[in-house]
Protein backbone atom coordinates (compact mmCIF):
# COMPACT_ATOMS: atom_id res chain seq x y z
CA UNK A 1 0.00 0.00 0.00
CA UNK A 2 1.29 3.37 -0.87
CA UNK A 3 1.78 5.65 1.73
CA UNK A 4 -0.60 8.67 2.20
CA UNK A 5 -0.07 12.04 3.89
CA UNK A 6 -0.78 10.94 7.49
CA UNK A 7 1.88 7.75 7.56
CA UNK A 8 -0.16 5.45 6.04
CA UNK A 9 0.57 1.57 6.35
CA UNK A 10 3.58 -0.36 4.57
CA UNK A 11 3.18 -3.81 2.80
CA UNK A 12 4.50 -6.60 4.37
CA UNK A 13 7.37 -6.25 6.56
CA UNK A 14 8.72 -3.18 4.89
CA UNK A 15 10.23 -0.46 7.96
CA UNK A 16 9.15 2.79 7.95
CA UNK A 17 11.96 4.95 6.76
CA UNK A 18 12.29 8.83 7.76
CA UNK A 19 14.28 11.10 6.68
CA UNK A 20 14.69 14.13 9.20
CA UNK A 21 15.76 16.89 6.98
CA UNK A 22 16.45 21.08 7.46
CA UNK A 23 18.70 23.06 5.22
CA UNK A 24 19.45 25.08 8.14
CA UNK A 25 21.67 24.36 10.59
CA UNK A 26 21.21 24.18 14.36
CA UNK A 27 17.41 23.51 14.56
CA UNK A 28 17.56 20.51 16.83
CA UNK A 29 17.71 17.91 13.76
CA UNK A 30 20.16 15.62 14.77
CA UNK A 31 18.46 15.93 18.38
CA UNK A 32 15.24 15.17 17.30
CA UNK A 33 16.57 11.85 15.76
CA UNK A 34 18.96 10.47 18.02
CA UNK A 35 16.20 11.66 21.03
CA UNK A 36 13.23 10.21 19.07
CA UNK A 37 14.88 6.87 18.13
CA UNK A 38 15.54 6.15 21.56
CA UNK A 39 12.19 6.50 23.19
CA UNK A 40 10.94 4.61 20.23
CA UNK A 41 13.65 1.97 21.06
CA UNK A 42 12.05 1.88 24.36
CA UNK A 43 8.87 1.10 22.98
CA UNK A 44 10.34 -1.78 21.37
CA UNK A 45 10.45 -0.80 18.54
CA UNK A 46 13.58 -1.76 16.90
CA UNK A 47 15.49 1.69 14.96
CA UNK A 48 18.44 2.12 12.62
CA UNK A 49 19.64 5.68 12.73
CA UNK A 50 21.82 6.16 9.46
CA UNK A 51 23.73 9.24 10.34
CA UNK A 52 24.19 11.17 6.63
CA UNK A 53 25.91 14.05 8.00
CA UNK A 54 29.35 14.37 7.30
CA UNK A 55 29.84 16.32 11.26
CA UNK A 56 28.76 13.10 12.66
CA UNK A 57 26.78 14.38 15.61
CA UNK A 58 24.27 11.65 15.62
CA UNK A 59 27.17 9.37 15.98
CA UNK A 60 29.02 11.06 18.68
CA UNK A 61 25.42 11.88 20.49
CA UNK A 62 25.31 8.03 20.74
CA UNK A 63 28.83 7.31 21.75
CA UNK A 64 30.67 6.36 19.09
CA UNK A 65 33.17 7.64 16.74
CA UNK A 66 34.79 6.16 14.16
CA UNK A 67 38.15 5.85 13.66
CA UNK A 68 40.89 5.62 11.36
CA UNK A 69 40.44 2.38 8.88
CA UNK A 70 37.21 1.49 10.70
CA UNK A 71 33.85 1.27 7.99
CA UNK A 72 31.05 3.66 7.75
CA UNK A 73 28.13 4.92 5.71
CA UNK A 74 30.87 6.43 3.27
CA UNK A 75 32.09 2.83 2.45
CA UNK A 76 28.29 1.35 2.23
CA UNK A 77 27.24 3.99 -0.53
CA UNK A 78 30.74 4.22 -2.41
CA UNK A 79 32.94 0.82 -1.46
CA UNK A 80 29.46 -1.25 -1.95
CA UNK A 81 30.42 -2.66 1.73
CA UNK A 82 27.20 -4.81 2.70
CA UNK A 83 24.91 -2.57 5.33
CA UNK A 84 24.82 -5.14 7.67
CA UNK A 85 28.73 -5.12 8.28
CA UNK A 86 28.96 -1.61 8.93
CA UNK A 87 25.87 -1.29 11.61
CA UNK A 88 26.76 -1.09 15.46
CA UNK A 89 24.56 -1.53 17.66
CA UNK A 90 24.15 1.08 20.89
CA UNK A 91 24.31 0.98 24.27
CA UNK A 92 20.36 1.30 24.12
CA UNK A 93 18.65 -2.13 23.81
CA UNK A 94 16.49 -1.95 20.36
CA UNK A 95 18.66 1.27 18.71
CA UNK A 96 21.17 0.60 15.96
CA UNK A 97 23.59 2.47 13.67
CA UNK A 98 25.01 3.38 10.77
CA UNK A 99 27.86 5.74 11.81
CA UNK A 100 29.42 8.48 10.00
CA UNK A 101 33.01 9.10 9.43
CA UNK A 102 35.32 12.30 8.12
CA UNK A 103 35.37 10.54 5.11
CA UNK A 104 31.93 11.22 4.06
CA UNK A 105 32.73 14.95 3.50
CA UNK A 106 33.72 13.89 0.15
CA UNK A 107 31.12 12.29 -0.90
CA UNK A 108 28.70 14.82 -2.56
CA UNK A 109 31.59 15.07 -4.85
CA UNK A 110 32.59 11.20 -5.59
CA UNK A 111 28.85 10.55 -5.93
CA UNK A 112 28.62 12.56 -9.11
CA UNK A 113 30.46 9.88 -10.99
CA UNK A 114 28.52 6.95 -9.53
CA UNK A 115 25.59 4.91 -11.96
CA UNK A 116 22.79 5.52 -10.13
CA UNK A 117 23.82 8.05 -7.64
CA UNK A 118 20.40 9.12 -6.19
CA UNK A 119 19.68 5.30 -5.64
CA UNK A 120 22.93 4.50 -3.84
CA UNK A 121 21.39 4.55 0.29
CA UNK A 122 18.02 2.95 -1.05
CA UNK A 123 19.49 0.31 -2.18
CA UNK A 124 22.00 -0.39 0.93
CA UNK A 125 18.69 -0.27 3.31
CA UNK A 126 16.92 -2.32 0.67
CA UNK A 127 19.27 -4.98 1.21
CA UNK A 128 18.50 -5.16 5.35
CA UNK A 129 15.09 -6.20 4.09
CA UNK A 130 12.87 -6.27 7.82
CA UNK A 131 15.99 -6.34 10.19
CA UNK A 132 14.48 -2.88 11.96
CA UNK A 133 10.68 -1.73 12.19
CA UNK A 134 11.93 2.34 11.72
CA UNK A 135 14.51 3.77 10.03
CA UNK A 136 15.99 7.50 10.90
CA UNK A 137 18.09 9.02 8.57
CA UNK A 138 20.04 12.18 9.72
CA UNK A 139 20.46 14.39 6.71
CA UNK A 140 22.99 17.03 6.49
CA UNK A 141 21.90 20.39 6.55
CA UNK A 142 22.35 20.59 3.18
CA UNK A 143 20.11 19.93 -0.46
CA UNK A 144 23.04 17.94 -2.13
CA UNK A 145 23.35 14.51 -3.26
CA UNK A 146 23.70 13.18 0.22
CA UNK A 147 20.13 14.36 1.08
CA UNK A 148 18.73 13.33 -2.40
CA UNK A 149 19.93 9.94 -1.48
CA UNK A 150 18.01 10.06 2.42
CA UNK A 151 14.79 11.51 -0.02
CA UNK A 152 14.91 9.00 -2.44
CA UNK A 153 15.39 6.07 0.38
CA UNK A 154 11.97 7.79 2.61
CA UNK A 155 9.00 7.18 2.73
CA UNK A 156 8.29 10.13 4.62
CA UNK A 157 10.61 13.39 5.66
CA UNK A 158 10.69 15.01 9.43
CA UNK A 159 10.86 18.67 9.29
CA UNK A 160 11.90 20.53 12.71
CA UNK A 161 11.73 24.06 12.84
CA UNK A 162 12.75 26.01 15.44
CA UNK A 163 11.05 28.36 17.10
CA UNK A 164 12.95 31.61 16.38
CA UNK A 165 12.88 34.39 13.86
CA UNK A 166 12.78 33.67 10.11
CA UNK A 167 11.91 29.88 11.14
CA UNK A 168 9.87 29.16 7.83
CA UNK A 169 12.77 30.67 5.85
CA UNK A 170 14.21 28.62 2.92
CA UNK A 171 11.35 26.07 3.78
CA UNK A 172 9.62 26.35 0.07
CA UNK A 173 13.56 25.62 -1.55
CA UNK A 174 13.44 22.50 0.61
CA UNK A 175 9.71 21.68 -0.02
CA UNK A 176 10.47 22.37 -3.35
CA UNK A 177 13.19 19.61 -3.86
CA UNK A 178 10.94 16.90 -1.80
CA UNK A 179 9.10 17.43 -4.74
CA UNK A 180 11.16 17.57 -7.36
CA UNK A 181 12.37 14.11 -5.68
CA UNK A 182 8.95 12.70 -5.54
CA UNK A 183 8.48 13.34 -9.07
CA UNK A 184 11.59 12.32 -10.87
CA UNK A 185 12.74 9.55 -8.18
CA UNK A 186 10.41 8.97 -5.01
CA UNK A 187 6.45 9.05 -5.82
CA UNK A 188 5.49 7.58 -2.50
CA UNK A 189 7.68 10.30 -0.44
CA UNK A 190 5.55 12.93 1.25
CA UNK A 191 5.83 15.38 4.57
CA UNK A 192 5.38 12.90 7.31
CA UNK A 193 5.48 16.10 9.83
CA UNK A 194 6.95 18.95 11.40
CA UNK A 195 8.68 19.08 14.61
CA UNK A 196 8.58 22.75 16.73
CA UNK A 197 11.96 22.88 18.24
CA UNK A 198 13.96 25.32 20.63
CA UNK A 199 10.59 26.93 22.09
CA UNK A 200 10.97 29.51 24.77
CA UNK A 201 8.12 30.07 26.62
CA UNK A 202 9.08 33.53 28.16
CA UNK A 203 9.30 34.94 24.54
CA UNK A 204 6.16 35.90 22.80
CA UNK A 205 8.33 35.28 19.60
CA UNK A 206 8.36 31.80 20.26
CA UNK A 207 4.44 31.68 20.12
CA UNK A 208 4.09 33.64 17.74
CA UNK A 209 6.04 31.17 15.31
CA UNK A 210 4.18 28.36 16.66
CA UNK A 211 1.29 29.74 15.85
CA UNK A 212 2.67 30.94 12.29
CA UNK A 213 3.74 27.04 11.46
CA UNK A 214 0.21 25.56 12.81
CA UNK A 215 -1.37 27.67 10.35
CA UNK A 216 1.07 27.24 7.62
CA UNK A 217 0.81 23.46 8.00
CA UNK A 218 -1.84 22.68 10.03
CA UNK A 219 -2.43 18.93 11.15
CA UNK A 220 1.14 18.00 9.49
CA UNK A 221 2.43 19.53 12.93
CA UNK A 222 3.24 17.36 15.62
CA UNK A 223 1.27 18.58 18.92
CA UNK A 224 4.31 18.02 21.02
CA UNK A 225 6.62 21.11 21.28
CA UNK A 226 10.12 20.56 22.23
CA UNK A 227 11.77 23.37 24.67
CA UNK A 228 14.74 24.95 24.34
CA UNK A 229 17.03 23.12 27.34
CA UNK A 230 20.66 23.17 28.47
CA UNK A 231 20.23 19.35 29.05
CA UNK A 232 19.58 18.73 25.84
CA UNK A 233 22.44 20.21 24.71
CA UNK A 234 24.32 18.77 27.35
CA UNK A 235 23.59 15.04 26.98
CA UNK A 236 25.81 14.72 23.40
CA UNK A 237 28.52 15.80 24.95
CA UNK A 238 27.97 12.17 27.56
CA UNK A 239 26.87 10.50 24.04
CA UNK A 240 23.48 9.39 25.46
CA UNK A 241 20.29 10.46 24.42
CA UNK A 242 18.31 12.55 26.45
CA UNK A 243 16.32 10.01 27.63
CA UNK A 244 19.33 8.22 29.76
CA UNK A 245 21.13 11.03 30.24
CA UNK A 246 18.08 13.15 32.13
CA UNK A 247 15.14 10.77 31.46
CA UNK A 248 13.27 13.37 34.44
CA UNK A 249 14.01 16.67 32.27
CA UNK A 250 11.69 18.88 30.28
CA UNK A 251 13.54 17.72 26.92
CA UNK A 252 13.08 14.08 28.14
CA UNK A 253 9.30 14.55 28.51
CA UNK A 254 8.88 16.54 24.99
CA UNK A 255 10.52 13.59 22.99
CA UNK A 256 8.57 10.76 25.46
CA UNK A 257 5.75 12.25 23.77
CA UNK A 258 6.61 13.20 20.38
CA UNK A 259 7.61 9.55 20.29
CA UNK A 260 4.00 8.64 21.09
CA UNK A 261 2.88 10.69 18.10
CA UNK A 262 5.22 9.09 16.16
CA UNK A 263 3.66 5.43 17.10
CA UNK A 264 0.45 6.78 15.86
CA UNK A 265 0.79 8.55 12.98
CA UNK A 266 3.22 5.81 11.69
CA UNK A 267 1.14 2.89 12.50
CA UNK A 268 4.04 2.02 14.79
CA UNK A 269 3.63 -1.21 16.88
CA UNK A 270 4.58 0.47 20.30
CA UNK A 271 4.54 -0.33 23.87
CA UNK A 272 4.61 1.74 27.06
CA UNK A 273 7.90 1.61 28.35
CA UNK A 274 8.15 0.13 32.22
CA UNK A 275 10.79 3.26 33.33
CA UNK A 276 8.55 5.55 31.80
CA UNK A 277 8.14 8.90 34.11
CA UNK A 278 5.39 11.31 34.83
CA UNK A 279 5.63 13.31 32.13
CA UNK A 280 4.42 17.00 30.93
CA UNK A 281 3.26 16.19 27.66
CA UNK A 282 5.01 19.09 26.16
CA UNK A 283 2.06 20.49 23.71
CA UNK A 284 0.98 23.84 22.74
Amino acid sequence: MKVNESGGELSGAQPRILAVMNQKGGVGKTTTTVSVAAALAARGVRVLIVDLDPQGNASVGLGIRVGDGEQAVYDVLLADVPTADVVRATSVENLFLLPSSIDLAGAEVELVAVDAREQRLKGALDALGADYDVILIDCPPSLGLLTVNALTAAHNVIVPIQCEYYALEGLRQLLTTVSRVTQALNPQLVLGGVVLTMYDGRTNLAQNVVDEVREHFGAQVFHSVIPRSVRLAEAPSYGEPIRVFDPESRGASAYEALADEFCARFSLRCHTPVDMPAINRGEL
